[in-house]
């Protein structure tokens, strides 16, 4: 019940945050390769870049130049290492569905997930993003937002991993696609304006009242 009362404190907060922001389930899912290790506003320039190109589609990924596009995705950091990243998502799509992304229907969430684990540069948050994000799958997304609004809340020690911490969602929380896009986007917006890693708003924080900080 915790769980759920945060979102409600959240979610009067902030209101709906519309989150992931994308056109298309495909741009969901080259965002959530090139959003390691980087912000979102430098993910969104090498999106522009690739959208200026019309790369934005599995099939012109999957034949485009590594070097080419290596340079339109410059801005989101670690270029060389995301193109093939990027690319290797892509040949995953195209060798699982043919470049239709609603034929990843046929699949479980568990079969898929661990196939999605399967894929160069794709860790456990990123394969859940794509999963939720792109796919409507309802999967909590773990990230360091996440892990810290939780760990000094008391809800999870600091070392905990990421399969306890969803965990601890999936068992305490509705297992919706829309009440988990939006519970990840309100961790990640607390996160940036009141729970920051060294700086803390506490007095201003939503969650004053759940104690902790």
């Amino acid at each position: 019940m915790r769980l759920i009362r945060i979102y409600n404190t959240l979610n009067a907060h902030f209101g709906d945050l519309k989150w992931w922001p994308a056109d298309t389930p495909f741009e969901v899912i080259v965002g959530a390769v090139l959003v390691q290790n980087t912000s979102w506003r430098s993910v969104e320039i090498s999106i522009r870049n690739l959208k200026e190109r019309g790369l934005i589609d599995p099939l012109k990924i999957y034949k485009a130049d590594k070097k080419s596009l290596a340079d339109l995705i410059r801005p989101s950091g670690f270029n060389k290492i995301k193109s093939l990243r990027l690319k290797a998502a892509v040949a995953f799509i195209m060798t699982e569905t043919g470049g239709v992304l609603s034929k990843f229907n046929k699949f479980s969430l568990p079969v898929l997930r661990k196939k999605l684990l399967t894929v160069h540069g794709i860790g456990p948050e990123t394969a859940d993003c794509i999963l939720l994000y792109a796919l409507n799958r309802p999967v909590f997304v773990v990230d360091n937002y996440t892990r810290r609004i939780f760990s000094r809340h008391g809800l999870i020690s600091e070392d905990a991993g990421y399969e306890t911490i969803q965990r601890l969602v999936h068992d305490n929380f509705p297992k919706s696609v829309k009440k988990l896009n939006q519970f990840h986007a309100l961790l990640v917006e607390t996160g940036k304006r009141y729970c920051g890693k060294t700086k803390k708003d506490c007095v201003n924080c939503p969650l004053l009242g759940f104690g902790g900080c």
